[in-house]
Protein backbone atom coordinates (compact mmCIF):
# COMPACT_ATOMS: atom_id res chain seq x y z
CA UNK A 1 0.00 0.00 0.00
CA UNK A 2 1.40 3.35 -1.04
CA UNK A 3 -1.43 5.65 0.01
CA UNK A 4 -4.02 5.33 2.75
CA UNK A 5 -7.17 7.42 3.03
CA UNK A 6 -7.84 8.30 6.66
CA UNK A 7 -11.40 9.30 7.47
CA UNK A 8 -11.78 11.06 10.81
CA UNK A 9 -13.42 13.95 12.60
CA UNK A 10 -12.95 17.66 12.00
CA UNK A 11 -13.22 17.82 15.80
CA UNK A 12 -10.75 16.24 18.22
CA UNK A 13 -13.60 14.64 20.20
CA UNK A 14 -13.82 14.47 23.97
CA UNK A 15 -11.34 11.66 24.66
CA UNK A 16 -7.61 12.49 24.35
CA UNK A 17 -7.12 8.89 23.18
CA UNK A 18 -8.61 9.90 19.81
CA UNK A 19 -5.87 12.45 19.14
CA UNK A 20 -3.24 10.04 20.44
CA UNK A 21 -4.46 7.40 18.01
CA UNK A 22 -4.43 9.89 15.13
CA UNK A 23 -0.76 10.59 15.90
CA UNK A 24 -0.07 6.86 16.22
CA UNK A 25 -1.76 6.22 12.87
CA UNK A 26 0.49 8.82 11.28
CA UNK A 27 3.58 7.28 12.88
CA UNK A 28 2.63 3.79 11.65
CA UNK A 29 2.08 5.13 8.16
CA UNK A 30 5.44 6.94 8.16
CA UNK A 31 7.25 3.84 9.42
CA UNK A 32 5.93 1.88 6.45
CA UNK A 33 6.33 4.60 3.83
CA UNK A 34 2.58 5.13 3.37
CA UNK A 35 1.33 8.54 2.25
CA UNK A 36 -1.80 10.15 3.71
CA UNK A 37 -4.92 10.93 1.69
CA UNK A 38 -7.56 12.79 3.70
CA UNK A 39 -10.18 15.53 3.67
CA UNK A 40 -7.70 18.41 3.58
CA UNK A 41 -8.73 20.12 6.81
CA UNK A 42 -6.55 21.68 9.48
CA UNK A 43 -8.98 21.15 12.37
CA UNK A 44 -9.65 18.25 14.71
CA UNK A 45 -8.34 14.75 14.14
CA UNK A 46 -7.93 15.57 10.45
CA UNK A 47 -5.43 18.30 11.27
CA UNK A 48 -3.70 16.18 13.90
CA UNK A 49 -3.06 13.26 11.56
CA UNK A 50 -1.93 15.56 8.73
CA UNK A 51 0.42 17.53 10.99
CA UNK A 52 1.91 14.34 12.40
CA UNK A 53 2.55 12.94 8.90
CA UNK A 54 4.06 16.19 7.65
CA UNK A 55 6.16 16.78 10.77
CA UNK A 56 7.68 13.32 10.33
CA UNK A 57 8.61 14.08 6.72
CA UNK A 58 5.74 12.21 5.09
CA UNK A 59 3.41 13.24 2.30
CA UNK A 60 -0.18 14.37 2.85
CA UNK A 61 -2.69 14.77 0.03
CA UNK A 62 -5.82 16.71 0.86
CA UNK A 63 -9.13 16.84 -0.98
CA UNK A 64 -11.48 19.62 0.07
CA UNK A 65 -14.55 21.34 -1.35
CA UNK A 66 -14.13 25.01 -2.27
CA UNK A 67 -16.79 26.00 0.27
CA UNK A 68 -14.59 24.70 3.11
CA UNK A 69 -11.51 26.44 1.72
CA UNK A 70 -13.54 29.64 1.76
CA UNK A 71 -14.33 29.05 5.46
CA UNK A 72 -10.58 28.93 6.12
CA UNK A 73 -10.51 25.35 7.39
CA UNK A 74 -8.13 24.03 4.69
CA UNK A 75 -4.70 22.89 5.85
CA UNK A 76 -2.11 25.33 4.48
CA UNK A 77 0.96 23.08 4.36
CA UNK A 78 0.04 19.91 2.51
CA UNK A 79 2.13 18.13 -0.09
CA UNK A 80 -0.76 18.56 -2.50
CA UNK A 81 -4.25 19.99 -2.15
CA UNK A 82 -7.07 19.07 -4.51
CA UNK A 83 -9.90 21.60 -4.42
CA UNK A 84 -13.21 20.22 -5.66
CA UNK A 85 -16.73 21.57 -5.97
CA UNK A 86 -18.83 19.05 -4.04
CA UNK A 87 -18.58 16.42 -1.33
CA UNK A 88 -19.31 13.78 -3.97
CA UNK A 89 -16.29 14.94 -5.94
CA UNK A 90 -14.24 14.89 -2.74
CA UNK A 91 -15.05 11.25 -2.03
CA UNK A 92 -14.47 10.24 -5.65
CA UNK A 93 -11.07 11.97 -5.74
CA UNK A 94 -10.04 10.43 -2.42
CA UNK A 95 -11.01 7.01 -3.76
CA UNK A 96 -8.97 7.66 -6.90
CA UNK A 97 -5.90 8.72 -4.90
CA UNK A 98 -5.85 5.92 -2.33
CA UNK A 99 -5.18 2.20 -2.08
CA UNK A 100 -7.27 1.59 1.06
CA UNK A 101 -9.37 3.35 3.70
CA UNK A 102 -9.30 3.51 7.49
CA UNK A 103 -11.84 5.28 9.69
CA UNK A 104 -10.81 6.79 13.01
CA UNK A 105 -13.43 8.34 15.29
CA UNK A 106 -15.57 10.98 13.65
CA UNK A 107 -19.10 12.14 13.05
CA UNK A 108 -21.58 11.95 10.22
CA UNK A 109 -19.02 13.01 7.63
CA UNK A 110 -16.74 10.13 8.60
CA UNK A 111 -19.68 7.72 8.49
CA UNK A 112 -20.74 9.09 5.10
CA UNK A 113 -17.25 8.57 3.69
CA UNK A 114 -16.93 5.07 5.14
CA UNK A 115 -20.32 3.89 3.92
CA UNK A 116 -19.88 5.40 0.47
CA UNK A 117 -16.51 3.64 0.10
CA UNK A 118 -18.16 0.39 1.17
CA UNK A 119 -21.14 0.90 -1.15
CA UNK A 120 -18.91 1.72 -4.11
CA UNK A 121 -16.97 -1.45 -3.37
CA UNK A 122 -20.20 -3.50 -3.26
CA UNK A 123 -21.24 -2.03 -6.62
CA UNK A 124 -17.88 -2.89 -8.17
CA UNK A 125 -16.62 0.68 -8.58
CA UNK A 126 -13.41 -0.25 -6.73
CA UNK A 127 -11.84 -3.21 -4.93
CA UNK A 128 -10.09 -1.26 -2.18
CA UNK A 129 -10.33 -2.49 1.43
CA UNK A 130 -11.48 -0.49 4.44
CA UNK A 131 -11.14 -0.80 8.18
CA UNK A 132 -12.27 0.79 11.40
CA UNK A 133 -9.58 1.80 13.89
CA UNK A 134 -11.40 1.17 17.16
CA UNK A 135 -10.22 3.69 19.75
CA UNK A 136 -11.59 3.32 23.29
CA UNK A 137 -14.49 1.22 21.95
CA UNK A 138 -15.66 4.03 19.66
CA UNK A 139 -16.77 1.67 16.87
CA UNK A 140 -18.24 -1.09 19.09
CA UNK A 141 -21.82 0.05 18.54
CA UNK A 142 -21.43 0.19 14.77
CA UNK A 143 -19.84 -3.26 14.79
CA UNK A 144 -22.83 -4.67 16.68
CA UNK A 145 -25.28 -2.81 14.46
CA UNK A 146 -23.75 -4.28 11.31
CA UNK A 147 -24.35 -7.76 12.77
CA UNK A 148 -28.00 -6.72 13.22
CA UNK A 149 -28.13 -5.66 9.56
CA UNK A 150 -26.90 -9.14 8.58
CA UNK A 151 -29.43 -10.83 10.90
CA UNK A 152 -32.22 -8.74 9.41
CA UNK A 153 -31.32 -9.93 5.92
CA UNK A 154 -30.05 -6.64 4.48
CA UNK A 155 -26.35 -7.52 4.27
CA UNK A 156 -24.62 -10.77 3.40
CA UNK A 157 -22.15 -12.29 5.81
CA UNK A 158 -19.45 -12.05 3.13
CA UNK A 159 -20.08 -8.33 2.67
CA UNK A 160 -20.14 -7.86 6.45
CA UNK A 161 -16.70 -9.46 6.76
CA UNK A 162 -15.31 -6.71 4.56
CA UNK A 163 -15.63 -4.18 7.37
CA UNK A 164 -12.35 -4.89 9.11
CA UNK A 165 -11.87 -3.98 12.78
CA UNK A 166 -8.45 -3.02 14.11
CA UNK A 167 -7.33 -1.95 17.57
CA UNK A 168 -3.99 -0.44 16.60
CA UNK A 169 -2.67 1.38 13.55
CA UNK A 170 -0.25 -1.46 12.87
CA UNK A 171 -3.09 -3.99 12.93
CA UNK A 172 -5.14 -1.78 10.59
CA UNK A 173 -2.31 -1.61 8.06
CA UNK A 174 -1.71 -5.36 8.31
CA UNK A 175 -5.41 -6.15 7.78
CA UNK A 176 -5.68 -3.72 4.87
CA UNK A 177 -2.55 -5.12 3.21
CA UNK A 178 -3.89 -8.67 3.53
CA UNK A 179 -7.28 -7.64 2.11
CA UNK A 180 -5.62 -5.83 -0.79
CA UNK A 181 -3.57 -8.97 -1.54
CA UNK A 182 -6.78 -11.01 -1.56
CA UNK A 183 -8.39 -8.51 -3.92
CA UNK A 184 -5.38 -8.75 -6.23
CA UNK A 185 -5.99 -12.51 -6.38
CA UNK A 186 -9.56 -11.95 -7.47
CA UNK A 187 -11.34 -12.37 -4.15
CA UNK A 188 -14.25 -10.04 -3.38
CA UNK A 189 -13.03 -6.66 -2.18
Amino acid sequence: MKRLAVYCGASPGNDPAYADMARAMAAAMISQGIDLVYGGGRLGLMGIVADAVLNAGGKAYGVIPRSLVDLEVAHPGLTEMHIVTTMHERKAKMTELTDAFVALPGGIGTLDELFEAWTWNALGFHAKPFALLNVSGFWDGLDTFMDTVVSAGFLSSARREQLLMAHSPEEAIKLLDAAAASAAQGMVW
